[in-house]
């Protein structure tokens, strides 16, 4: 029934996936027939991973094109491997040793045949080296030719290149930096805040902002240590940080005829450390002359450079439109969904059409036309307070569905229910896009799809998310690359909850604890109950609090207690902050619907609240609303009275630890048992999905004992360097 590829070592993997899993994933593409009805290739191998094999290995089903995966042994029983038609070991799990080992996959193209390469991005999508291997070997790199990748994908030489096309480029120094000193000497010239920047790769890695000459030397060594790491190459350049820009770039495609074509732009400004979050497309903020002239300046470039194939000209532009050529990216971008979206183009089938000598399936600027508005979020595996990584096993993985038309809602991931989020590779769990014929509409589909997004056994992002994109100023288009400083400045918590909200919150978790207790006794005569609710929020100063509600329930149905949760209530709700009676709110409403099958995560009301239940707790339940979860106890008012006089239990002390912030690699150790350090000292740096992660000193003291070294693998929350208890007198 099943095809299998005999691998490098020996062991054997499925290459498709099974009836059952195929249909627990069902990806759709939104696109039409394939446009190609020309030879293109027989079979191609994708150099890559995850969600961006999978979609590859799509189109080249849809263009019936037989498709190779490779694999490192964590990924063995990953999708996209299962999905190819053949798949081949590549090496260990650590990206240097397979999806970076050239070798292997050089050895995986000729033992299958494979006529041509797709990279996919990241790992060797950008390497020119390798794609002048491909190139003697005779196999077409689906991609631009070495030069052209070689001349743009490295910073210091496309930002020259980018002046003699007539392209506006941000002021700053187009050598390569000797030193830390060489750094600072350019940074104090061109005037700070300035931009440390890896001259290879891209994706927020080796990127770091300083207003300082402390903040160049310390981020100079950061950047080259994780540009090593992630591309190696160290090579950093230093340019003038344009504040208060946004982050908005223009996708291109080109083929080996001569045909250019711009396609409308991507917003991408809400980043955190660099890297995108949320991207649109198109833009609130360009006007059809500005994105004319930039979708004009890409094209110049990249027939400066004699470019084919789908490529990416990024721009930092000013709140007067005035924009500044960044950087290009010569391979596909993890945000072209959303072009996709709104154009109608596949944009790996343009890809796989230059590759193989045919034209693009329009030629024509003209052809190229705007239809709708499309958000993506970027789902990860990661702490959203923390902005830290999460690793683990998807024990619980449900994507959203379209919901008000057809194709509304789009998932590209490379995971299944079960799937290992491995502390070796990104974090990204999925790219969900959503599309509506007007922004207003896209944004209640996302709101809608994070809601309906159902992730258990890591850490994600999705509270950040629906955070984002219910903000009063994301939907009224006020965004720029510091737009999560600006809204978080003290990190972001979770979603603050107002009167509104804590109500909704209050009588839905009541209702849901009223049709559990009625499941439980089997009692259906029970027409009312009374509740009170302790429901975590953050106060004014940011610390966290518990919101106390009283609910009292009353069923409204004439008939029995249906279990499948369809019951009417009405509910008043009077809530208290900390027991002040001086706070408190009476808050009534209409009656509302809830409905809820007690056996299903997704809980939907009459007034629109979408939330979902997540675990049964001792005194409560675990609930996300508004993305965010809540840990709500469920108390009678009995209960309530007796813990008022329970103790709480005592916080661990750790202003004298130094823990881990997340599962990694220790990349270094600065300090050693006896030496002392001042508040805020770096002691070591810990490194996990390619990002690196200064760890400083909680407090001024002594070391007492360091229990890593370099080149350690640590857990989260371990124990790494502790510090001498504080002298009293």
């Amino acid at each position: 029934m099943f095809r299998f590829a005999r691998s490098r070592a020996g062991s054997r993997v499925p290459a498709l996936v099974k009836a059952v899993q195929s249909m627990q994933q069902t990806k759709r593409m939104y696109f039409g027939p394939c446009k190609t009805t020309e030879k293109t290739f027989d079979k191609i191998l994708i150099a890559n991973r995850g969600e961006i094999a999978c979609r590859v290995i799509r189109t080249a089903k849809r263009m019936g094109i037989k498709t190779v995966a490779v694999y490192s042994d964590a990924d063995a029983n990953a999708l996209f491997v299962r999905e190819a038609d053949e798949a081949y070991r590549v090496g260990p799990a650590p990206t240097s040793q397979s999806y970076l080992n050239v070798d292997a996959i050089m050895d995986a193209i000729r033992q299958s045949g494979a006529q041509a390469v797709h990279p996919g991005y990241g790992f060797l999508s950008e390497n020119a080296t390798f794609v002048k291997q491909l190139d003697d070997a005779g196999v077409a790199f689906i991609g631009p030719k070495e030069y052209a990748m070689a001349a743009m994908g490295d910073k210091i030489q496309s930002k020259i290149i980018a002046k003699q096309a007539g392209v506006n480029t941000i002021p700053g120094f187009d050598g390569v930096v000797r030193d830390a000193e060489h750094a600072v000497a350019i940074a104090e010239e061109i005037g700070y805040p300035v931009m440390l920047k890896a001259s290879a790769g891209g994706g927020g890695k080796g990127m770091r902002i300083a207003h300082t000459a402390q903040e160049v030397r310390e981020g100079l060594k950061l950047a080259s240590d994780e540009a090593q790491s992630s591309f190696g190459d160290s090579r950093i350049l230093v340019e003038k940080f344009i504040e208060e820009p946004r982050h908005i770039e223009i996708q291109i495609i080109a083929d080996h005829k001569g045909n250019v074509l711009w396609l409308p732009e991507r917003e991408c400004s809400i980043q955190r450390r660099n890297q995108q979050v949320i991207e649109e497309a198109p833009s609130t903020h360009l006007d059809a002359d500005t994105r004319r002239r930039m979708g004009e300046q890409a094209v110049a470039l990249a027939r400066n450079v004699g470019y084919n194939s789908a490529g990416t000209v990024e721009f930092l532009v000013d709140k007067h439109r005035n924009f500044y050529f960044l950087e290009m990216n010569t391979r596909l971008q993890v945000e072209h969904p959303i072009t996709e979206y709104i154009t109608g183009f596949d944009l790996v089938e343009e890809m796989i059409r230059s590759a193989a000598g045919l034209p693009l399936t329009t030629t024509s600027q003209d052809d190229v036309r705007i239809n709708g508005w499309a958000i993506e979020s970027r789902v990860y595996a990661e702490d959203p307070e923390k902005y830290l990584p999460s690793i683990g096993t998807l024990s619980k993985y449900q994507e959203p569905h379209s919901w008000k038309t057809p194709n509304d809602v789009r998932c590209d991931s490379g995971i299944t229910e079960g799937s290992e989020i491995s502390m070796y590779y990104d974090p990204m769990i999925c790219k969900l896009s959503t599309h509506g014929p007007t922004r207003d509409q896209a944004i209640a589909t996302m709101e809608h799809a994070l809601d309906r997004y159902l992730i258990k056994g890591v850490t994600h992002n999705i509270p950040l998310l629906r955070d984002v994109v219910s903000n009063k100023d994301f939907a009224a288009g006020r965004i720029t690359t510091a737009f999560l400083a600006e809204h978080y400045p003290g990190g972001f918590k979770g979603h603050r909850l107002t009167a509104e909200t804590a109500f909704q919150l209050g009588a839905v978790t009541g209702a849901l604890q009223f049709i559990r207790e009625a499941r439980e006794s089997g009692d259906v005569s029970k027409r009312s109950a009374s509740f009170v609710l302790l429901i975590p929020q953050l106060a004014d100063d940011g610390a966290a609090s518990k919101l106390e509600a009283q609910v009292t329930l009353e069923l409204l149905d004439s008939n029995a207690l249906r279990l499948d949760g369809s019951n009417q209530f009405r509910a008043t709700v009077s809530t208290s902050s900390n027991g002040s009676q001086a706070a408190n709110i009476d808050l009534r409403t209409q009656n509302i619907t809830v409905k809820w099958k007690i056996d299903q995560p997704f809980v939907e009301t009459s007034d629109g609240t979408t939330l979902q239940y997540l675990d049964p707790l001792a005194l409560g339940m675990r609930v996300q609303f508004m993305g965010t979860k809540f840990d709500i106890d469920v108390l009678t008012p009995e209960q309530r009275e007796l813990m008022r006089y329970m103790k709480e239990k005592e916080k661990l002390d750790t202003s004298k630890l130094v823990l881990s912030p997340m599962p990694g690699t220790i990349v270094s150790v600065a300090v050693k048992p006896g030496d002392v350090v001042a508040e805020g000292a770096e002691v070591a740096v810990v490194e996990a999905m390619k990002m690196q992660n200064v760890l400083r000193a909680p407090r001024a003291g002594t070391i007492k004992a360091v229990h890593v070294k370099h080149g350690s693998t640590v857990s989260g929350e371990d124990i790494l360097i502790e510090l001498e208890d504080e002298k009293t007198n």
